[in-house]
């Protein structure tokens, strides 16, 4: 994982560019469907501003996290999409405020947190690197619904060597989570970034390896994309197999995307 304050330095230019893309739209535009079923822009942004809300509670206020995981757990279908739809419900200015409040808090309750501390998360106890590269990957993913919706073509950057770690990462969750055995074998996974360098991960000489782009693996592990509409090479059959449901988020199993309804 990255250097915590790389880290959170990036989160923030991932959050300014998304910021740069909505802050002058009209009220109208927010209401624009994205790829997300019944999810507009305004969806997009209240369910960033949502869980920036729920990490700050978990960092700052465990106890009040607490009872935010208990409506979770009573509501595991729609706890996520009632947060968005609130959110998205507000006057554009005010969801656009708070979003903006939300994640500045955000930042720096994560950079106050002691080296090593961990909090409390839907899933397993957080780290104050691993909470900003979670929010960073979905800071990027719903950026990307957010840019698909309005026909704007984002240019990469190596900010997405934070998605790229967590979808490795992932990779036994994405099998654990629809009730499959993880693969034994480790995967080695190499993929060519935005500037040009080689990102690896895994060990060389693994059998079950994939190659391609780091902005199509990314997009895939973020179910942003489908599988055949990426360039990625899968060696093996667990590679091959894991490409097909892979996810870097938490949560359950993801429908994903239809061939031929995003672009790679």
């Amino acid at each position: 994982m990255s250097d915590p304050v790389v880290v959170l330095d990036d989160l923030r230019d991932e959050s300014d560019e998304l910021d740069r893309l909505v802050g002058e739209l009209s009220e109208e535009r927010w209401g624009t469907p994205t790829p997300a079923p019944g999810w507009t822009v305004a969806h997009q942004i209240a369910h960033l501003a949502w869980t920036d809300r729920a990490a700050l509670l978990a960092a700052t206020d465990p106890d009040a996290f607490a009872v935010e995981a208990g409506k979770a757990l009573a509501a595991p279908d729609r706890f996520v999409d009632d947060g968005a739809e609130e959110g998205a419900a507000l006057p554009v200015a005010e969801l656009l405020a708070r979003w903006r409040e939300g994640r500045e808090r955000l930042q720096g309750a994560l950079r106050a947190v002691p080296s090593g501390a961990r909090f409390p998360w839907y899933g397993p106890p957080m780290s104050a690197p691993a909470m900003a590269t979670a929010r960073l990957m979905e800071t990027w993913a719903h950026g990307q619904d957010v840019a698909d919706a309005l026909g704007v073509v984002r240019a990469p950057t190596d900010r997405l060597r934070h998605v790229a770690w967590i979808g490795h990462r992932a990779r036994d969750y994405a099998f654990l989570v629809r009730g499959l055995p993880a693969p034994a074998e480790p995967f080695r996974v190499e993929l060519v970034s935005p500037g040009g360098e080689l990102w690896t991960y895994g060990p060389e000489g693994a059998a079950q390896r994939v190659t391609g782009t780091a902005l199509d693996f990314c997009l895939l592990v973020t179910q942003r994309v489908h599988r055949d509409d990426t360039a990625l090479v899968a060696a093996g059959a667990d590679a091959e197999h894991w490409l097909t449901i892979a996810q870097a988020f938490a949560g359950p199993a993801g429908p994903g995307r239809a061939a031929g309804a995003g672009e790679a």
